[in-house]
């Protein structure tokens, strides 16, 4: 960005902040091996943040500050650096992980040099001071443009107050799957009673598996009426596969695991399947508009982020 002389230099960016949790302790019980530690996992986070397009700003004591211009790549970064450190923290002793608790938000920041400052940087640091160790805290403005477009789930945390900030900052838990997310702590596991009454967690498997059943019940009862009414023709099976459509595509609304979208497709396709099978005239015309979605999720998988 080429600098106004006397004028502030201003930008939209995803600003990534990560700190070292009880490092106070680690350097209390080892010095050198402490610091041997950081250097080894400060630079393999270095390395994955380059390889999503983001750039270390600054890397002063245990923490580290990097932006991003693009927040879903961001977003992608965290997961991965708490996987990759999951992975080094596996081989030692409990008491002797190094694990990195990470914040991200997207704001407008002051650039000067090649460092960056504002409410918006304070913001992400606050956020990482949130996150349990080995897990990853989001902003609003951050879940608003990756919700929809990361293959993990986020949990609700409520407002958070920001010192100097006159609105609380509302935040999310990232939850990486449905197992245990990279380090010791995990992110689905932060106090549920967070949560405002009637807000929706995403992804959240609760609601899913509760439709779902209730999807079960009212097959079961047609089942039983076309039954007791048989007259030799099974009409119960055009509703049902009604049913199990909207079921699927419930159940893939609710995945943390694969792009909802994706997945959506691929529903489509199944229930177009059983379209053709239950109106089969000898001739397997579906073949047409699956392919037509088999490119639409090809071109959806070749884009996405």
């Amino acid at each position: 960005m080429a600098e106004v002389p006397g004028e502030t230099q201003r930008k939209l960016t995803t600003i990534f902040s990560a700190d070292v949790q009880d490092y106070t302790r680690l350097m209390g019980a080892d010095e050198e091996g402490t610091l041997a530690t950081l250097k080894r996992y400060r630079d393999r986070m270095s390395g994955l943040i380059g390889a999503h397009g983001g750039r270390v700003i600054n890397t002063w004591g245990d923490g580290l500050i990097a932006e991003f211009p693009s927040v879903v790549e961001a977003v992608r970064t965290a997961v991965d650096v708490q996987n990759e450190l999951a992975g080094l923290n596996a081989a030692r002793p409990a008491d002797g992980r190094m694990e990195f608790p990470i914040g991200i938000n997207l704001g407008d920041v002051i650039v000067e040099d090649d460092d960056i400052y504002g409410d918006d940087v304070n913001i992400a640091a606050r956020l990482q001071a949130q996150a349990p160790a080995g897990g990853v805290v989001i902003s609003n403005t951050v879940y608003d443009q990756v919700r929809n477009k990361v293959a993990v789930g986020f949990d609700f945390l409520g407002p958070l107050s920001v010192k100097n900030v006159a609105e609380a900052v509302p935040s999310y838990a990232v939850r990486i799957g449905e197992g245990e997310q990279g380090g010791s702590g995990r992110p689905a596991d932060i106090e549920r009673s967070a949560v405002p009454s009637g807000i929706s967690l995403g992804r959240s498997s609760v609601f899913a598996r509760r439709g779902l059943a209730l999807f079960a019940v009212i097959a079961v009862a047609l089942i039983v009426i076309n039954a007791l009414t048989w007259s030799g023709v099974f009409w119960a099976a055009w509703p049902l596969l009604a049913l199990a459509f909207l079921a699927s595509m419930q159940w893939a609304r609710s995945q943390a695991l694969v792009d909802t979208r994706t997945a959506a497709f691929g529903v489509i396709g199944l229930g177009l399947i059983g379209i053709n099978l239950l109106s089969w005239h000898g001739v397997f015309w579906a073949v047409w508009p699956l392919l037509g979605l088999a490119v639409a999720a090809g071109i959806r998988w070749a884009t996405r982020g």
